[in-house]
């Protein structure tokens, strides 16, 4: 199915019958990702007494209960309350679903031990563009991030100058391949966040922080989808929490 949009004076000719989905499935084996030094989702279905809820097992239906982690599992989604003391939901902060967004393909630079995406490669990959969303995708593109166990690997990160960067271009949504925007290990800094979102005070919010902008972690973008523009439905499950697992897809434009 193909259709025309119009946003910001321009049009757009999009295929819906294409979509590529960028997110990592949750799963119960140890192929499923893995970050905080937690151990794998369970999936298993409910017992009460000798009643299984599985049909393989008698049941007439399947029955699972699912203990998992957002922002340890897998493909999710999180506004600005996973910082702060006082609580926000993303179910309340993500209104809208369609943005147009860039995909960027970036080489994280060494500083000291450290692997990190600075300021002047998000400049450059933009190249003056001011997208709703931007979709970073690390180099080399492993496929080992779909299954990796990152605990204690101190993955590459943004350094918190990139990040103020993307929030003075406008973006507004940041999706990223990693488990998380800043050092897995900085004594609690999060300065990559704080940056992104405006955070100048996790106790006391400043009013311009900003409530309506997501950073979503752990997505994996295959090497065919080619470096550009596209547009982004960014899904997720109606959790009152500060992170929800999504599923964000992209249709070339």
């Amino acid at each position: 199915m193909k259709a025309t949009i119009q946003h910001n004076n321009t049009t757009y000719t999009i295929d819906f019958s294409s979509p590529i989905d960028i997110s990592i499935p949750l799963t119960n084996t140890d192929t499923n990702p893995i970050a905080w030094y937690i151990d794998k989702p369970v999936i298993e279905p409910v017992k009460m007494g000798d009643w299984v809820g599985k049909v393989s097992e008698g049941s007439s239906t399947n029955f699972n209960n699912i203990f998992f982690n957002p922002h340890g599992h897998g493909t999710h989604t999180e506004c600005l309350g996973h910082i702060t003391k006082d609580f926000y939901s993303i179910n309340q902060a993500l209104k809208q679903f369609f943005f147009l967004a860039e995909v960027v393909s970036i080489t994280p630079e060494v500083y000291d031990e450290d692997l990190v995406i600075t300021r002047g490669q998000i400049a450059d990959a933009l190249t003056g563009k001011s997208p709703e969303a931007i979709v970073i995708r690390t180099l080399p593109n492993e496929a080992i991030k779909k299954s990796k166990n990152y605990s204690n690997t101190n993955p590459p990160y943004l350094e918190e100058a990139a990040a103020a960067y993307i929030r003075e271009c406008g973006i507004k949504h940041l999706l990223i391949d990693l488990p998380s925007v800043d050092k897995e290990k900085d004594e609690g800094k999060l300065v990559a966040h704080k940056a992104f979102w405006n955070v100048k005070d996790v106790n006391n919010l400043n009013t311009d922080a900003r409530h309506d902008a997501t950073i979503t972690e752990m997505i994996y973008v295959n090497d065919t989808v080619a470096d550009g523009s596209y547009l982004l439905n960014l899904q997720i499950a109606s959790f009152e929490n500060d992170a929800s697992p999504s599923k964000p897809v992209l249709y070339k434009l």
